[in-house]
């Protein structure tokens, strides 16, 4: 197989959460860019239609998909649906999450399970509810977004640590159960980039340089900088990788 086909996502459909803004929504415009058909999902309609136009303004097809992963019944609405407009997806990014930036006292426990049902818990029941139609279909990428945060503490951020931290034994657990019968996980950790999740670091001009300087590189992120992993880990490219968490980081977490 040449080098084109390994990366070539044509005829695949992929269903990314959080894809409005930020990392899904790049990582959305990536996959659309090697030819798959994207399903965006994401809360926010208005926003979602802008992802939307941006990738069929770049020739790419999509469909926007409005839910709240937040809660169990939109989940299982969400994976329904997904698969209406281009067939069942083969390939899903998970990539919605908050980060409830409290210190550890003063954190509640609706911050907490805020962000346990939306950075673990939907990864977790939309992977099982989309995974039987890869398995039957002999191939399907689940594609997870850990951070550095899955194996080091930042202050303020405790609940978004245990969900990340959790989100990297999920990603070895569904490779265990479905790579096998070809449905390989994996997932990405990135390291600092310019989201609105970063907000408050990125408008901190001494902690975005701070951070610039722990990498290898001497800078931050670039939102295009996902682009090639992305791409690798839904293509046949990565058929012999499952299980893996890939830091994009710059070497901040080899440091």
């Amino acid at each position: 197989m040449g080098a084109a086909a390994l990366f070539d996502l044509g005829g695949k459909v992929a269903l990314v959460t959080g894809a409005s803004s930020g990392i899904g929504r790049e990582i959305a415009l990536a996959l659309s860019s090697a030819g798959a058909a994207i399903v965006l999902a994401a809360r926010g309609a208005e926003a979602l239609e802008k992802a939307r136009s941006a990738i069929e303004s770049a020739g790419g097809r999509a469909v926007c998909l409005s839910c709240n992963l937040a809660e169990r019944e939109a989940i299982a609405e969400c994976a329904e649906a997904s698969g209406k407009a281009f067939g069942a997806p083969d390939i899903l990014v998970n990539a919605a999450g908050i980060n409830p930036r409290k210190p550890m006292a003063e954190l509640t426990e609706a911050d907490w399970d805020a962000t346990l049902r939306i950075n673990l818990d939907a990864p977790f029941f939309l992977a099982q509810k989309l995974a039987p139609a890869m398995l039957a279909k002999g191939w399907g990428r689940i594609i997870n977004i850990a951070s550095l945060q899955s194996v080091r503490a930042f202050a303020n951020s405790a609940p978004y640590g245990a969900s990340k931290g959790g989100i990297m034994q999920l990603t070895r657990a569904q490779a265990e159960a479905w790579s096998r019968h070809g449905v390989n996980a994996n997932a990405i950790a990135p390291g600092f980039f310019p989201t609105a999740l970063t907000a408050p670091v990125v408008n901190d001009a001494q902690k975005w340089q701070a951070n610039a300087d722990k990498t290898f590189t001497g800078r931050n992120g670039s939102l295009a900088d996902l682009h090639g992993t992305a791409i690798y880990l839904a293509s046949r490219a990565s058929d012999y990788v499952t299980g893996q968490t890939i830091f994009v980081d710059g070497g901040y977490s080899a440091g």
